[in-house]
């Protein structure tokens, strides 16, 4: 009988899993397994095959974890598959076959925003990343040769009349920030759309616009549905030299007639107003909802943080942001007129013009039908990159020496 009540006991006890998500991507893939309570756990890898070993400690094997089994994608860079068992009494084992010798960091969460407790698994790559991301090489060995000098011009021919509009002479990129993604969705229209969606179909279509334009390209900073850490964004536009930083968000109120594009830039002073210090610190959560390992420290974070009195790239930032503002305001209502600043972390790069676009409020039912229409985004698009080239017609990007920074 005692017996009987010690099982009974032990399986009211066990802890629930809520859910489990994979997000594959280049850089890493992500396993995120959602509980009701914090739990232990113990991992160790395997070699010949490559394989993590994860007992979790406390835990069944409901339906709800063993769908992980068959969410792992074909095209997954670094997960070729996930078997889930019990163990022994109380633990149940996860093993993550490997295609590839990796590198995991597994951590837990505390519940944030809608999310419980969490277990993350975060497998990445054990050679360490290529200096540059490979959409970007094609555009520094262009820049290469826009740069070379030009031969001289036949002394018989009368030289071609000058105009005051300065020439761009070499490559310009302009990194492309969808924000938001994976773990974390964003804000949330009334009819289901999620901001992590519109910014990245506004992002791809901003790039491909972007590259059209002569002696132009873009260079994304996520170009799937996974979480990137803010300041890992402002690393990846570092390493890819790049000339500017747009982040591109779909912003939410709780009142749904807010209505409105706007445009920020860092501050170095405190926010300019309530609206914009909400927001910031809204914005400035994702890591905290998309999950980061507070254990791991990124040397690069300091690096990237210093000096934020460089007023030079501050001053051009909001030269960037009215230009792109001005352009918003021919194809939307405002939400205010002037460009607003606020301590946003995704615009901290001491060394690039960085603005955040909120392009429309995704909270507010007429502008959330727009922001998922495709012709309403080629729109943006449009605006986004003609606010860029207005700014570069009144400041010429100087010249720059071919070598990436080195992270």
């Amino acid at each position: 009988m005692l017996a009987l009540l010690v099982c009974a006991g032990a399986a009211q006890a066990a802890v629930s899993v809520k859910g489990v998500r994979l997000w594959p991507s280049a850089d890493y893939s992500r396993i995120t397994v959602e509980l009701n309570e914090e739990i232990g756990f113990k991992q160790f890898q395997l070699k010949n095959p490559d394989r993590i070993v994860l007992d979790l400690e406390g835990v069944e094997p409901n339906p709800a974890l063993l769908e992980i089994v068959g969410k792992i994608s074909p095209q997954d860079p670094y997960i070729a598959g996930v078997r889930v068992a019990l163990n022994r009494p109380g633990v149940t084992r996860m093993v993550i076959d490997l295609k590839q010798e990796s590198r995991p960091q597994i951590f837990t969460l505390k519940p944030f925003g809608e999310y419980g407790h969490r277990l993350v698994l975060d497998v990445y790559p054990t050679a360490a990343p290529p200096t540059l991301d490979k959409q970007v090489e094609s555009a520094i060995a262009q820049a290469e040769q826009d740069t070379r000098p030009k031969p001289q011009a036949d002394a018989a021919k009368p030289a071609e009349k000058k105009t005051n509009r300065p020439d761009m002479v070499r490559l310009v990129t302009v990194a492309i920030d969808a924000g938001h993604g994976g773990e974390d969705p964003g804000a949330h229209g009334s009819n289901g759309s999620r901001e992590k969606d519109v910014t990245l179909s506004v992002a791809r279509r901003l790039k491909a616009q972007i590259d059209r334009q002569p002696n132009m390209r873009a260079y994304l900073t996520r170009d799937g549905d996974y979480f990137i850490p803010l300041h890992e964004r402002v690393n990846k536009a570092r390493r890819a030299q790049a000339d500017l930083f747009v982040s591109i968000h779909a912003d939410a109120f709780i009142r749904p007639d807010a209505r409105g594009s706007s445009v920020f830039a860092l501050s170095e002073k405190g926010a300019t107003s309530a609206a914009a210090r909400w927001l910031a610190k809204r914005e400035n959560e994702a890591d905290l909802i998309g999950g980061i390992n507070v254990d791991v420290k990124d040397v690069y974070l300091k690096q990237t943080l210093i000096d934020l009195s460089q007023t030079a790239t501050i001053s051009d930032s909001l030269k960037l942001a009215r230009s792109v503002l001005d352009e918003l305001g021919s194809i939307n209502t405002l939400h205010k007129g002037e460009v607003e600043q606020a301590g946003f972390a995704v615009l901290k790069a001491p060394d690039i013009p960085s603005i955040l676009v909120e392009t429309a409020f995704i909270s507010n039912p007429d502008e959330e039908r727009r922001l998922t229409d495709d012709g309403y985004q080629d729109k943006l698009a449009a605006a986004i990159v003609a606010g860029i080239k207005r700014y570069f017609d009144k400041n010429p990007p100087l010249a720059r020496s071919r070598v990436a920074q080195s992270f």
